[in-house]
Order: C-alpha cells, then structure tokens, then sequence
C-alpha cells in the first residue's frame, strides 16, 4: 500500500519506521530541512513511561493561577490573548472539571506508554549510545512537605494503576544521584526505575537513515497545497516544494506544485496538524504549547545528573544526555511566538545549579524554544479521520518521544486490520466533537 506521512518529528519517523517494516510503499513529507527539526529538536530528553499524565488535571486551573505571576510560576501566557489561546483555555477548563475524564485519560496513557516502552526495547537496529540513550530511571525530587504529600498522591495512584515505582528518603535520593550536593532542600523522591532517557532529535535522524535504507522517501522543504477528495476518500496530494535552502518553507519562495497520489494518508504534523486537517473537514484542538530548554557540554560528569531528575519546586528537568545536560521547563500559551526571553532561561539556570552547581556553565548552552501539540484533555489523536483512509497519530503534547513507539505500532494495526495494542477510546479524535 502507498502511504503518504506528513510530518517527519519523531512520531512521523517512528511511524514511516513502522510502516516500512510491515511492508508498505511510504512517503513522508515535512516543510523543514530534515528530520525532527522542530518539536523533536531539543525537548527534554524524557521518555517517562510511568511520569505521563493528563494536561486537564482537576486542580490544573487553581495551580496555573497561583503561578501564574510569579518569576517560577510553570505557566505563563503571553499577552495580548488570541482567540485560539481563549478558546483552548476554555475546552481545558471544561475537561479539567472530570474527574472520572481525568482517570481515565491517566490509565490509558499510561498503558500506552508501557507498551511504547516495549516498542523502544524491542527496536534493535539503532543502538542507544547513538543518540545518548538509557533507561536509567526517572525522579521527581520534594523541596517542602507540601511537596512531599504531593508526590506522595501521585504514588497512592501508581499503585493503583500498577506502574513501578519507589519512594526514597532524602538520603536516598543523594546515592540515587550523587553529583546532586546543591543548596535545594530535598525532603524526597519519588522515582520510576523503568524511565528512560535520549536525545530525540540524534534518534529520530538515525531512524530517518535506517527508513530510507528500507526504502522510505523523505520529502523535505514540502508543503501539502492542497488535498484531492474523492467521495470519502483522499486520492492524493499537491505537494509545494520550496526552491531555495532556507530552513524554513515560504510562499515566495516556492516550485510549482506536483501530484502524489497516494492509498493512505497519515497525519504526524504536530501543531501544524490542525491548519492541515481543516481543509478535510476536521477542527483539532491542538494548541502549540510552548517550553525552552538549555543544552550545554558538561563540565564535570561525576557532579552531574545520572539520568532525569525533575525539580517539584522550580517544575524543571534535568537531563543527562552522554557528556551533556538539558534542562527544560515551562508551559507557555503564546501562540507561534518564537522569541526566548532570558528570564525564562535565568530560572533554567538557577533551577539546575540549586541542585547540579559546577557540572556545567549553563551560561554557555545552547537555548531553544519549541512547541508542543497539546490537546484541551492530554491524551492525542490517535485513530481514523473523516475520511475512510486518513489516520491521525498527533497531538502528543509534552509526550511525543516517550509516545512515539507505541502510537507508530498503533497506526500499523490499524492500517493493517488488526486489533490494536491499547485501548483507544481516550484517545479518539472525534472526542471534542458535539452532537
């Protein structure tokens, strides 16, 4: 079967993976350069298969307010408000109101997490020192009581949900992490020894090769013009080529259009995906969540991070990644504005030198500033569109790399008639659809 894929981050490129080894003609198209060049490029590192969690959560709108004015505050939102931040708000506020919505949402999540986990292992060809990868665990570290029983929740429901996990005393936590003797309190850890850890946007382009070695084409600097509809169906595609090497796609700048005809659509485009899908009658909630990151060159390995400790305080993460560390944090409804104000660095900084001083210059590292495609309750778009040959597989939010596996894996039972892995009723796109 012909299979056009649109979108080339790591859900795109796991899923063209997926596709080829079952044995199917694939084409994947992206607007940038190459492979994993915008969501995939520098995210946290994570893949937290028992730290996944709805976005939607019941007490989501009191924490976000409470924070919202302070300097360390997680969420932001950037002003003047537009109607698409409005209305996202809004369709979160109103998921956030179940909690049975929010039960169910963290089940599946997690069941799908597992089974990328197993996915990921099973995914002999790229080995993990290629792209800094291994699965040495996950910990959220307490600064406060208040913290404490925080965490403390969240183990109540892992037990419930049966996700490994173990709770460590503050000494623990340091033999747990030893290169962490910063002035931050801790007072606990609760920690997921099956989490793993790597840099999305070295795997994704290895993946990439090994595609094309199995016979994948990749289309870069590509747009999707327009779509060709017959009945309930997607015939093909008017693909827009950008002429020049600019990394970024523009309408001055561009070839004329060529035709690809195609058995099956499957849509990976991230945040891109809802301008994509318009066209095929569909209206996905999927907004661009923005965070930033900082990766510098380690300066001392043995005073740095083991793997990922995620500060309860300051809500950031700390990542080893080979001989370097990434440290992200923030939610930020800004819309498409790519600007990086250094007081969202300034806290990255102080967050990791509270706990990792003297392990590297983060004054030094290489800042970013990306977009996650969240939807208003969490869980993403993982199923069949409108029309009967078009699959969703977006809308994983902080989540893409760690999803990535199992939701490709997904998208082959699907296309080839089996019964998939998870359950996927959280996560139908139809969801937010009334009447």
């Amino acid at each position: 079967m012909n299979v056009l894929i649109v979108g080339a981050g790591v859900v795109g490129v796991t899923t063209a993976w997926s596709l080829a080894k079952r044995g199917h003609r694939v084409t994947v198209v992206d607007r940038l350069d190459g492979a994993a060049l915008e969501t995939s490029r520098a995210n946290a590192g994570q893949r937290s298969y028992g730290y996944v969690y709805p976005w939607a959560a019941p007490d989501m709108v009191g924490k976000a307010l409470k924070g919202l004015f302070s300097k360390y505050g997680p969420f932001k939102i950037t002003t003047p408000w537009s109607l698409h931040t409005l209305q996202f708000l809004a369709m979160t506020a109103r998921c956030s109101l179940s909690q049975e919505r929010y039960n169910r949402s963290h089940g599946a999540l997690l069941d799908l997490a597992e089974y990328s986990r197993q996915c990921f292992l099973a995914l002999e060809e790229l080995p993990e020192d290629c792209f800094d990868g291994q699965h040495e665990g996950l910990m959220e570290v307490a600064n406060d009581q208040a913290a404490c029983t925080a965490l403390g929740q969240k183990a109540r429901v892992l037990d419930t949900l049966g996700v490994d996990h173990e709770w460590l005393s503050p000494e623990a936590v340091r033999q747990q992490e030893p290169g962490m003797q910063g002035p931050g309190p801790v007072t606990g850890g609760l920690r997921m020894p099956g989490d793993g850890t790597g840099d999305c946007h070295r795997f994704t382009q290895a993946l990439a090769i090994a595609c094309e070695a199995r016979g994948v084409a990749f289309q870069y600097r590509t747009t999707i013009r327009d779509w060709d509809l017959h009945d309930e169906r997607i015939k093909g595609a008017w693909l827009q080529k950008a002429s020049g090497e600019t990394r970024r796609s523009t309408e001055e700048n561009t070839s004329p259009a060529h035709y690809l005809e195609t058995d099956q659509v499957v849509l990976c485009a991230g945040c891109a995906s809802r301008d994509l899908a318009r066209p095929l009658g569909l209206s996905l909630p999927i907004y661009p969540v923005k965070g930033y990151s900082l990766t510098g060159t380690l300066d001392d390995p043995a005073k740095a991070p083991r793997s990922t400790v995620v500060d309860h305080g300051y809500k950031v993460a700390m990542t080893r990644l080979g001989d370097r560390v990434r440290v992200t944090g923030f939610v930020e409804l800004a819309n498409f504005n790519r600007g990086i104000p250094e007081r969202r660095l300034q806290v990255l900084r102080e967050a990791f030198a509270s706990r990792f001083p003297g392990a590297a210059d983060l004054e030094q590292a290489e800042p970013w500033a990306g977009f996650r495609p969240m939807t208003p309750d969490g869980p993403a778009l993982l199923g069949w569109g409108r029309q009967e040959n078009l699959l969703l597989n977006t809308g994983h939010g902080t989540f893409g790399w760690t999803l990535s596996a199992g939701s490709a894996e997904i998208i082959g039972q699907l296309l080839d008639g089996e019964n998939p892995a998870v359950d996927l009723s959280p996560f139908r796109p139809e969801r937010f659809h009334r009447g």
